[in-house]
């Protein structure tokens, strides 16, 4: 497998792509204008967003390879591992891609918000697959954005800038929407093995030797990225992974708890519990009695 290298500023992109530097934070490249470039794995030290309008074989992300079809979107955060791979030969990339930096960011809309926009963490095969309008929509907002790093810099430079890439992330988080609407058969299924993943975990010894599921091990478990798991389960339930957990835990909870050979301290431990308190805390959350009052007779 080919070397890894990393990206750490835009110009060191630019100059890969033999493309001119003309805003120092921010760079939106046609591909098709860039120079041939040999497959390779790469880390950025900034944000990246690529359409592709071709199939270019098989991406690598992070330790995953994904067949990249034309009209799909992946979006890479800072330090994230992505690239083609190598087959010693150099090639043509066709489509746009967004960078920006940090930096770039910082004290705006943009900045603040950064962290809804859960699809920078996604894994490869969870691209956003978009439309022929959807595309076009896509490609207008970043002619915006490549017409402002065009233009003189000035007062107004920075906030238009970053409105704009504001603006494109929002679409993305639409057209993700219509994608998880879409596919709710996959879906649905997501949501079976969930559930049966949680009936799975609370049969086994696993709480008493590895503690309470979390959201990201239900997600490796289901070959998904936490952020892309937890907006799905949000978007089909209108609640979140965590929230579904805990409602497992708590009606396995109603049960155990009525076993009268089983102190509340046990049923804490085989729950998956490290400290019995914490349980106690979270049951009278759910149900506004602590265990020992449900479990007392009227």
């Amino acid at each position: 497998m080919n070397p890894i290298e990393h990206f750490e500023h835009v110009f060191e992109y630019n100059e890969l792509m033999g493309v001119e530097t003309l805003h120092p934070l921010v760079s939106v490249i046609d591909l098709s204008q860039a120079r041939m470039i040999r497959r390779y794995r790469h880390t950025f030290g900034f944000y990246a967003l690529f359409l592709k309008d071709v199939k270019c074989g098989n991406m690598i992300y992070g330790r995953q390879y994904y067949d990249y079809q034309e009209g799909t979107i992946v979006s890479i955060a800072p330090g994230q591992v992505a690239g083609v791979e190598d087959n010693g030969e150099l090639f043509q990339p066709k489509g746009w891609a967004l960078v920006f930096h940090p930096d770039l960011i910082r004290g705006t809309s943009l900045g603040r918000n950064m962290r809804n926009y859960s699809f920078f963490s996604y894994e490869a095969n969870e691209a956003l697959h978009l439309s022929e309008q959807e595309r076009e929509i896509v490609i207008d907002c970043l002619h915006k954005i490549r017409t402002e790093t065009e233009h003189a810099v000035d007062k107004h430079t920075q906030r238009l800038i970053t409105a704009n890439i504001e603006l494109l992330l929002d679409y993305c988080v639409r057209f993700y929407e219509r994608q998880f609407i879409t596919r709710g058969c996959v879906n649905s299924d997501v949501l079976i093995r969930f559930e049966r993943l949680l009936d799975d975990y609370f049969a086994s010894e696993k709480p008493r030797t590895e503690g309470l599921p979390s959201v990201k091990y239900c997600a490796g478990q289901l070959h998904l990225s936490a952020n892309y798991f937890g907006d799905l389960i949000k978007k089909e339930t209108g609640r979140t992974a965590q929230e579904h957990i805990q409602s497992k835990l708590i009606g396995l909870a109603k049960e155990r708890i009525f076993d009268a050979r089983k102190s509340v301290s046990e049923v804490a431990y085989e729950l998956g519990f490290k400290y019995p308190q914490h349980f106690s805390r979270l049951f009278k959350k759910a149900t506004g009695l602590t265990p020992k009052e449900y479990r007392k007779p009227d």
